[in-house]
């Protein structure tokens, strides 16, 4: 007993030390979460290090995080809640009934408005942040609905589904779909220019990233990634798009210009959603067969490190000042 407790001693001194490394980092903090596991893992994006965990029902999957990095959003699929999180407790600290099957999850670029993909309704719950109060279930075509994405300037939500090969543009404001552009086949996650003129779009089934003129709403390129286009993250000012390839391990990275693959960087299995630190320095990567995230040089473009966190983990979500 007495070896025991001093194995537990050393154990528990170890996590306070590793805790509170991470709090006195600075650095932005990365949130992941494991939907097999139940869990959020806490990563000290300077120390690529986990350095705590959060208990987030059953099945958590879409996250968010507000740019004061006080709160997480994240939806808990097998129960149809969204988890309001207090990171400075680590503790759930509100249960709101989102819809069916909730998936993607964003927050609005000013904090006001997050927007839910509604699997099984095919919906996209509009919630109003200040109120935490659903106050719209937007209809659209596309069946089971994963990602809901803001434009940079709050007006238009695009929202792509697993089982249609278009993309729906909600005005927010008429809070009712007003254009689809068809794409490829299984669109998912979409990332936005941060002027707004395209969007990006990997089509998973097609194995392509596609760009959209936002004004014309029209495809303007299709670039072959591979199998399995998962997920966008665009750096900085879109000069390079990166995209998940989820079945060969990988993220390919593509000229925002000219629209060709530059390289392509080796991670875990099955990549997935993926964030970029605010200073554009690394790239996160959820890998959910590997039950790992790969933290990328975004300037080098090579992996530096796999992160072991829970078991399936599904996206990361980075608080951005």
């Amino acid at each position: 007993m007495h070896g025991t407790s001093i194995r537990t001693g050393r154990l528990l001194s170890a996590t306070a030390a590793l805790l509170a490394a991470g709090a006195a980092s600075g650095a932005p903090l990365a949130y992941v979460p494991n939907e097999k596991s139940g869990t959020v893992s806490i990563i000290d994006t300077a120390s690529d290090e986990v350095v705590g965990k959060i208990e987030a029902g059953v099945k958590p999957r879409g996250i968010a995080v507000s740019r004061d990095g006080k709160v997480l959003y994240v939806s808990d699929q097998k129960r149809n809640l969204l988890l309001v999180v207090d990171t400075a407790s680590r503790k759930v600290a509100e249960e709101i009934a989102i819809g069916l099957s909730p998936e993607g999850v964003q927050l609005s670029a000013d904090g006001k408005w997050l927007a839910t993909a509604i699997e099984d309704a095919n919906t996209v719950a509009l919630l109003d942040v200040a109120r935490r109060e659903v106050v719209a279930q937007i209809p659209v075509a596309g069946r089971n609905p994963e990602h809901a994405v803001f434009s940079p300037d709050g007006k238009w939500l695009y929202v792509s589904a697993e089982e249609g090969s278009l993309v729906e543009v909600i005005d927010l404001a008429a809070r009712k779909v007003v254009a689809s552009v068809p794409v490829g086949r299984r669109p998912r996650m979409i990332a936005f220019t941060p002027d707004g003129r395209r969007a990006y779009v990997a089509c998973e089934t097609e194995g392509t990233l596609v760009a959209i003129d936002t004004a014309k709403r029209t495809v303007t390129a299709s670039v072959k990634i591979g199998a399995l286009a998962s997920s966008v993250a665009l750096h900085g000012e879109g000069k390079r798009v990166f995209v998940s390839n989820g079945k060969e391990a990988a993220v390919a990275v593509v000229d925002g210009e000219t629209l060709k693959v530059i390289a392509t960087i080796p991670v875990g299995e099955r990549p997935w959603n993926m964030a970029f630190t605010p200073d554009g320095k690394k790239l996160y990567v959820a890998n959910g067969r590997s039950g790992s995230v790969s933290a990328i040089d975004a300037v080098a473009l090579k992996k530096l490190v796999d992160i072991p966190v829970g078991e399936a983990p599904w996206g990361v979500a980075i608080a951005r000042p």
